[in-house]
């Protein structure tokens, strides 16, 4: 593994005490673990409060939390904020409905360079499948196991297997070098260097829910900071909940942003951490 220097991971949150308790299990059993925690909260309310309360008393210094007041989803603007008031080097950035596997943190740490990003991917869950998600699975590590997987019917084509590890370690590198997919931020599993996002100034604010993180990405790319996969290397367990706050339109919009960023070899925000 690489010396990156100090780690936080960072951890979007809103309204889902739930789901960011068993993240927070996850996180406690990672197999790298000199790493702080920032809870990024978009307005949760009274019982996300508690909850992390709850956590700081069992983690102390360890974990923090910063909050903002609802006003519609401006999850951009909650991770801006968890990155200018961050004093690690390197931030690793995870949903609040996204549950890491043991070596999640450290095979972000050991594919880390200077001038790159990591991006992952994830297993999503049925509604069923996620209800059935609990502390103790999590704790010991069933519910990432392929049996446990398979049997909540999460395993249904070859991505998912592969992310699974049902084949040697190998294959999921490969896949990992060879997949077509893009080199995009996602928001729920990926890392780089704080320094990296002072220099595109941090997530475009302007952007609602729908592909808000993948804007980020291609400024990154156009500033010369390219992403590396570990799709299938360091998936998340991605637990399904409705979504009040989506709204298709703006979904559609925010990627045509973010294709015209990427056109255009946008490098930073008039939108971001410091507004331009």
């Amino acid at each position: 593994m690489r010396t990156v220097g100090s780690v936080e991971v960072v951890v979007s949150t809103y309204n889902h005490p739930r789901a960011l308790d068993l993240v927070l299990h996850a996180l406690l059993r990672q197999s790298q673990s000199d790493f702080r925690i920032c809870i990024a909260d978009d307005g949760s309310g009274p019982q996300t409060t508690e909850l992390i309360a709850a956590w700081q008393q069992r983690l102390g210094p360890r974990l923090r939390h910063i909050w903002q007041a609802d006003r519609g989803f401006r999850k951009n603007r909650i991770l801006n904020k968890a990155i200018a008031s961050s004093t690690a080097d390197y931030l690793v950035f995870l949903d609040g409905d996204c549950l890491p596997s043991e070596h999640f943190v450290a095979r972000h740490l050991a594919l880390a360079r200077p001038r790159r990003f990591c991006t992952g991917g994830v297993i999503r869950l049925t509604l069923a499948a996620s209800e059935a998600v609990q502390a103790p699975g999590v704790d010991s590590g069933e519910v990432f196991t392929p049996s446990w997987l398979a049997s909540h019917e999460a395993l249904c084509s070859t991505s998912a297997r592969l992310k699974a590890g049902l084949y040697p370690p190998w294959a999921s590198h490969l896949a990992e070098r060879l997949t077509t997919v893009r080199r995009t931020w996602n928001g729920g599993n990926s890392s780089t260097a704080r320094i990296n996002l002072i220099r595109v100034n941090g997530f475009d604010e302007n952007f609602g829910y729908g592909a808000e993180d993948i804007e980020l990405g291609f400024r990154l790319n156009n500033a010369g900071i390219r992403g590396v996969h570990l799709r299938y290397s360091a998936p998340v367990l991605h637990l399904e909940h409705r979504r009040d706050y989506a709204h298709p339109d703006e979904r559609v919009r925010n990627k045509q942003a973010a294709r015209q960023a990427l056109r255009q070899g946008k490098t930073t925000t008039a939108h971001g951490i410091v507004e331009l």
